[in-house]
């Protein structure tokens, strides 16, 4: 490299080293993509295909030039840039031939070219390489399996792998033409729901989230949260529960809430005295809890709205109650573990002070307030989003201009024209920077929704579903909490290769024809059920990827971390059964039976917690811990006697274990 050559920069969001070239590059594509969804979102609606279509490509080319082919850490070379460029093609023939001849496809619907066959394999070869780059080799695999699987059958491409398939799992096989045709030139392949969700409202919430993050709103929200619970027992663990609430469900990602967040509260719980284990362990679950946590809820909300047909603001509502729950639950495990270490509270002066915090950032709250506000008025998601971005810029605009020619000039620093220049130069900066970060932080999901829709075409061209709901209802013999647990296992193990979002797409396409036909599963309570069993990859051993990025910041070993995080998180576990067989507190129902539920919900969490910790005023012994475990059974069983002998089961072994420490302390004193 010589003296004239720019080195080369470390890119943030795609952790490769860069050239400067590229970089302006992905800054004008990425800058280019939030604009043109701004535009669609608020400006002038775009239809179903042009919209996903243009999303698809520039998503695409942001995978490409952010992902080298060869890997992060190696550079591309010729052969690499090579191989980059035509995908790059490719991934502009994939979008432009749909926009270009879209009244043309159409017209000859079912009826292809040559042409349109060759572009459809394409764009699916495109797809699926973007994929590997921006999701990983497992979310790839998946979609190739898929495509293959359509293709064996008699009839097929591959008709003798059909021999080799299991008898339920036979079907006619299909042809390229007819394979690709329902990849690409219809609604239920790579531009489907998941897709057509990815493409409106996720991007807009995942943009309004970057503004937040890149204008400060991560550091107020942890503040705030320290300012409230610093000074109590494991404060900072407390904090670090509330403050993953808050980003959680703007972030949209467990990892990037475990990133944010977690750097500032681990190191004050370890400081604590909660081990490395315990800290990066209480993050991760705190902040897998976060996609769960109206109202954003990460991409969760919107792909459930779409399916079951339900308005979005119904879906934040019957969510706030389940998280609530689970949050319950995670700050009690922090609670129990400070009163039995024997933990204090953090010093008054070590923490920001409430009034200091608000003063300077209350101007955050403005945007989500705006947010909540249009979504009770009914406005459409995508058109909200667009309202609490812009409102967001404005803010952030209008407090920095106040301070710029009021407070500033009282502090010494007078108003000129050139610092005028500079801090509007700064002010575009900051605006681009987030207008990119947006855009690289949806390349990830869309790029798994894209996939998901490969794999919902062909359960939906082969029949896949429905024979998945019977070797199911087979294998469980007709017993939900069976079926339930099948579920479980399902989405851990599709939770390995896939992101959360891909995962209940896959899993509600298998298994949600059989929750609600077969066993009676109301239509939201299923989907419900799925989308909190697909986050259980974030916590759950051997694959706990939040766990582990909590771990790479605590310091701890990752697999012990990620069994931390597994045990914190058993909310997600026990509530969506709860939901199953109560479902009021979702469906709804007569006032008082919705209260009782949701009391004994919560405080059977809390004692399970107890029961799972052996602590709670003091050490629990063996028999009260079995015997919450008993009524927990007893309390989830949809029966009123179960649920009354439970609450008194669990009130005994509390009270016991409150008169064993009232009889220790005199001894302890």
């Amino acid at each position: 490299m010589n003296e004239s050559t720019p080195p080369p920069v470390l890119m943030p969001g795609g952790n490769a080293i860069q050239p400067r070239l590229v970089l302006r590059c992905i800054t004008i594509v990425a800058v280019g993509l939030s604009l043109f969804q701004l535009y669609s979102a608020g400006i002038q609606p775009l239809g179903l295909f042009y919209q996903r279509g243009i999303h698809l490509a520039l998503i695409m080319l942001l995978a490409f030039l952010m992902f080298p082919v060869f890997g992060p850490n190696r550079k591309r070379g010729i052969f690499g840039w090579g191989i980059d460029l035509v995908f790059l093609a490719g991934a502009l023939i994939t979008g432009g031939y749909l926009v270009l001849f879209l009244d043309e496809i159409i017209n000859r619907a079912g009826f292809w070219s040559e042409t349109d066959i060759l572009v459809a394999c394409i764009a699916t070869v495109t797809v699926l390489e973007a994929s590997r780059r921006a999701v990983g080799f497992g979310m790839t695999i998946i979609g190739v399996l898929a495509i293959i699987y359509a293709f064996a059958g008699p009839r097929g491409e591959l008709p003798w792998l059909g021999e080799w398939m299991p008898g339920i799992l036979n079907h006619r096989g299909y042809s390229l033409d007819r394979v690709a045709g329902q990849l690409y030139l219809g609604q239920e392949g790579i531009f489907g729901l998941p897709l057509g969700v990815a493409a409106t409202y996720i991007f807009i919430f995942v943009l309004f989230g970057a503004f937040l993050e890149s204008t400060g709103a991560g550091k107020f929200f942890i503040d705030m949260a320290y300012a409230a619970t610093g000074r109590q027992r494991g404060g900072p663990a407390k904090a670090a529960v509330l403050a993953s609430a808050g980003m959680g469900s703007i972030s949209g990602s467990a990892i990037a809430n475990v990133v944010t967040t977690g750097a500032f509260t681990i190191p004050l719980m370890k400081k604590l005295g909660y081990q490395p284990k315990q800290a990066g362990g209480i993050e991760a679950a705190a902040s897998t809890g976060g996609q769960i946590m109206p109202p954003l809820m990460g991409a969760g909300a919107f792909l459930i709205a779409e399916y079951t047909n339900t308005p979005y603001l119904d879906i934040v509502k019957v969510s706030i109650l389940p998280a609530i729950m689970y949050f319950a639950t995670v700050y009690l495990f922090v609670h129990i573990i400070a009163l039995k270490q024997g933990m204090q509270g953090m010093p008054r002066s070590e923490l920001p002070k409430m009034r200091q915090v608000m003063k300077d950032g209350w101007h955050f709250l403005l945007p989500l307030a705006v947010l909540v506000w249009l979504l009770v008025m009914n406005l459409s998601p995508m058109r909200v989003g667009y309202y609490a971005v812009i409102t967001m810029i404005a803010v952030a605009v209008l407090r920095y201009a106040l301070w710029y020619f009021f407070v500033a000039p009282g502090q010494g620093q007078p108003v000129t024209l050139r610092r005028t220049q500079e801090v509007v130069w700064i002010g575009l900066v900051k605006l681009v920077q987030g207008l990119e970060l947006g855009a690289r932080n949806a390349v990830a999901v869309s790029m798994a929704c894209a996939v998901a829709g490969i794999i919902v075409g062909v359960v939906g061209l082969t029949g896949l579903g429905l024979k998945f709901s019977s070797m199911m209802l087979a294998f469980s013999g007709g017993n939900l909490v069976l079926a339930l647990v099948m579920v479980l296992l399902a989405s851990l193990i599709l939770g390995m290769g896939l992101p959360v979002t891909a995962s209940y797409i896959v899993l509600i396409v298998l298994v949600g024809p059989a929750l609600t036909a077969e066993f009676g599963v109301p239509l939201l309570v299923a989907h419900l059920v799925v989308f909190w069993y697909s986050q259980d990859s974030n916590v759950t051993p051997p694959i706990a990827l939040a766990g582990f990025a909590g771990a790479a910041i605590a310091g701890s070993k990752p697999m012990e971390t990620g069994f931390q995080a597994w045990k914190f998180a058993k909310g997600l576990y026990l509530i969506p059964l709860f939901m199953v067989f109560n479902p009021e507190i979702i469906v709804g129902g007569p006032v008082p039976v919705v209260i009782w539920n949701a009391v004994i919900a919560i405080f059977a969490l809390c004692a399970f917690a107890a029961a799972l910790e052996g602590y709670l005023f003091t050490r629990m012994g063996w028999l009260p811990r079995l015997a919450i475990g008993a009524a927990i059974v007893g309390i989830f069983y949809p029966s009123l006697i179960t649920e009354i002998a439970g609450v008194v089961v669990m009130i005994v072994a509390i009270g016991t274990n409150w008169r064993a420490s009232k009889r220790e302390a005199p001894s302890v004193a």
